[in-house]
């Protein structure tokens, strides 16, 4: 059976042509890797968690209060069922906070990037999670430089791409699933926007990837493995020679139904007036250039979270 393959990230110093050939080639195959030897500690890992876990255990009208209306979900907490896969009948099983880059206020894309929101009640909520938003983006950074060298870019021609990226840490709470005849799923099919995501440290499985073969292939981590894939902003700049790959978190079928399940992906995003065009490395006869029209991230993002329901 098909399986994503994990790869230590140590081996861009030590073994950089074969790792940057195997993690091309993961990625190219099925839009996802494991990512091991990142070097986020446990700890930092495990306390946010806690923090998180923390904060959806408080009573719904004190999570409430953290609700920006009109904001989209950009910022705080969006309560259960908002969100709706595209084309989805049913809104998701699930929960979620926002923190967002911490940035000067008077930067030029304050407009767009708001401040972030803090949970008084969680003193360490914001200590905890920004650490684990600085780490991961960090490590994004990182794949990214690979990625780069695998399509004969510059390995640092992401950098100044993503240094004020509008990326997101997502703190999900999956509540337990109490009925037996549930319509939908814990979070429906369908790709992320962005340009890549890492997802640190799922609590339980549930996560399945769509192969180009049609079938659901399950991912489950081990050791310190996050799991990292491809979305759509990199997809379109890519002309798809990295795919944004179909997945969804499913219902589990026994008791660990009846338990929560906790995910904290971050979703890298570039910076907002970052425009979407093809590469001309990534055209080819074999793959003409399918979007002849530039745009920029944000006006991308804008678009996409309007047909996922939360703008």
């Amino acid at each position: 059976m098909k399986k994503v393959p994990t790869l230590d990230i140590r081996r861009y110093d030590t073994d950089r042509e074969a790792f940057v050939a195997e993690l091309g080639a993961a990625y190219r195959e099925f839009g996802f890797c494991c990512i091991s030897g990142h070097g986020i500690p446990k700890e930092a890992i495990d306390g946010a968690y806690d923090a998180f876990q923390r904060f959806f255990a408080l009573p719904d009208e004190v999570k409430r209060k953290y609700h920006v209306p009109g904001g989209g979900g950009a910022r705080g907490y969006t309560p259960f069922k908002v969100e709706t896969a595209k084309d989805s009948k049913f809104a998701d099983l699930k929960e979620f906070w926002h923190i967002g880059r911490e940035i000067p206020r008077d930067s030029k894309f304050a407009d767009v990037m708001p401040p972030n929101v803090w949970p008084s009640e969680v003193p360490d909520f914001k200590e905890k999670g920004y650490g684990i938003y600085e780490a991961l983006d960090q490590l994004g950074a990182r794949v990214l430089r690979a990625l780069a060298l695998h399509i004969d870019l510059p390995e640092h021609f992401f950098d100044d791409k993503i240094d004020s990226g509008n990326s997101i840490l997502r703190p999900i709470h999956y509540p337990p699933i109490e009925q037996a005849d549930v319509p939908n799923v814990r979070a429906g099919a369908h790709e992320d926007i962005n340009f890549i995501t890492l997802l640190v440290g799922a609590s339980a499985a549930g996560l399945e990837v769509l192969t180009r073969e049609g079938e659901w292939l399950p991912i489950t981590t081990e050791g310190d493995a996050i799991v990292v894939n491809i979305g759509d902003m990199l997809q379109r700049l890519t002309n798809h020679v990295y795919p944004s790959t179909t997945h969804r978190v499913t219902n589990p079928q026994d008791d660990n139904a009846r338990k929560p399940r906790y995910s904290v992906p971050f979703f890298l995003h570039p910076n907002p007036d970052v425009v979407l065009d093809v590469l001309p490395s990534c055209v080819t006869p074999d793959n003409p250039k399918r979007y002849p029209e530039p745009i920029t991230a944000h006006e991308y993002l804008q678009e996409r979270l309007r047909e996922i329901k939360l703008i």
